[in-house]
């Protein structure tokens, strides 16, 4: 089933729009009478996650966990 309301009526009932739409009810949103937009339910499919599907495919480089000494001094407040 659809039902149609106007601009006003959807921002008045949002909610009560939004529960019709999850019964499974469209809802159109209408402006001068024209509909403009439909609610309508939002179904995702979730795939189940692969554990390991990202292997090999990102880079850590050896020194990542090393900062410069520059940059410490900075942090210090020392200029150089």
């Amino acid at each position: 089933m659809v039902r149609t309301v106007n601009v006003h009526e959807a921002k008045t009932h949002l909610s009560r729009l939004l529960e019709a739409v999850e019964a499974g009810e469209d809802v159109v949103i209408a402006r001068s009478g024209k509909p403009v937009a439909r609610l309508v339910l939002v179904s995702v499919a979730r795939e189940p996650r692969q554990p390991g599907a990202w292997r090999g495919r990102g880079y850590l480089a050896d020194d990542f966990d090393e900062t410069p000494e520059s940059v410490l001094a900075a942090f210090r407040g020392e200029t150089g």
